[in-house]
């Protein structure tokens, strides 16, 4: 099986060489436990001309010109700050754009890395298709290809030939996900565990964070996520809100819809949630106690709400992501 993984200025490093050195060892577990006699992975870092690429920091890779077709190609992110003109970032990878837009024509499997994302969608690959990048790019994604179904929380996406997947790390997920599909679970688990990889992370909302995450509020509906997140342990009242603003309820709804494209209801879920994940992380606070900070009067309702957004529970939330004392 033929690899080609695409270099260009400014690319992460780690995630052109995350994917290759996991399949490596997948091709030596695989025949030291006798799944296969020679190695399967023959993986290539190409690049749009000849010679060396100057990847995010200055690290220089070796690469050289697609001379061939492959059975997968995959594309990295690069350095790229949220704040920063997407237009103009990807105004200078044209070639690979093109390269892009060719291989998909041909058919030929492809699958990005974090904001290699961007580059699919440049080429069209994204069109009609599911599709996931970094949480904290995932709604620029969703505005510039309005054609792709963007699926935020989800760590690895597969739609026909086009595969996508989360930020940096998910360079390893990515790589596991190849060897299940073409050596078996056997090889794949056996292959994570040697390199330390996490084996069944389906999700990406756990690691969220939502002050972080830009929004695409207008002044109304900032106001009202405000006055909100303010009273975050109040009982939630539409008509309250309303008169807070001296509007009523149906012109609130329909203001804030169309600067938020969502509810009042479902932002305040959403940062009630997001207060949860604080308080569990860096307090000792008892689950009931944080369910009355939030809002929730009944921590089963907490617990529930918080497993059906963020993907696991608030218990296994606090063991994977509590602060030790040292960094408080």
């Amino acid at each position: 099986m033929r690899i080609g993984i695409l270099a260009y200025d400014n690319c992460f490093a780690t995630e052109v060489f995350a994917v290759s050195d996991v399949l490596r060892i997948a091709n030596r577990v695989a025949r030291d436990n006798g799944t296969a006699r020679t190695d399967l992975f023959r993986t290539s870092v190409v690049a749009a001309e000849d010679g060396p690429v100057s990847a995010a920091g200055g690290f220089t890779i070796g690469a050289n010109r697609w001379h061939h077709r492959f059975d997968l190609l995959v594309v990295p992110g690069f350095d790229v700050s949220p704040t920063a003109d997407m237009t103009v970032r990807l105004a200078g990878r044209t070639r690979e754009i093109d390269f892009l837009r060719d291989a998909g024509r041909r058919r030929t499997r492809i699958a990005s890395v974090c904001v290699g994302a961007f580059l699919l969608g440049e080429a069209g690959l994204l069109d009609e298709r599911r599709s996931t990048t970094s949480w904290l790019f995932a709604s620029q994604l969703a505005r510039r290809y309005p054609r792709s179904t963007v699926c935020a929380e989800s760590l690895v996406v597969a739609d026909g030939h086009v595969t996508t997947t989360a930020a940096f790390s998910a360079s390893l997920d990515l790589a596991t996900a190849i060897v299940r599909d073409h050596l078996g679970a056997g090889v794949a688990r056996a292959t994570a565990r040697i390199t330390l990889v996490p084996e069944n992370r389906t999700s990406q909302a756990p690691y969220v964070v939502e002050s972080m995450v830009a929004t695409a509020t207008g002044p109304f509906a900032a106001a009202v996520e405000r006055w909100l997140v303010d009273r975050l342990a109040e009982p939630y009242s539409l008509s309250r809100l309303a008169d807070a603003f001296h509007v009523s309820t149906r012109t609130l709804l329909r203001r804030y819809a169309d600067e938020a494209a969502r509810s009042p209801l479902s932002y305040l879920r959403e940062a009630r949630i997001g207060a949860a994940k604080r308080l569990l992380a860096e307090t000792d606070l008892t689950l009931a106690t944080i369910a009355h900070r939030v809002g929730y009067r009944d921590p089963g309702t907490l617990r529930r709400l918080f497993a059906d957004q963020v993907g696991i529970g608030t218990a296994e939330y606090r063991r994977q992501f509590r602060a030790r004392d040292t960094d408080r």
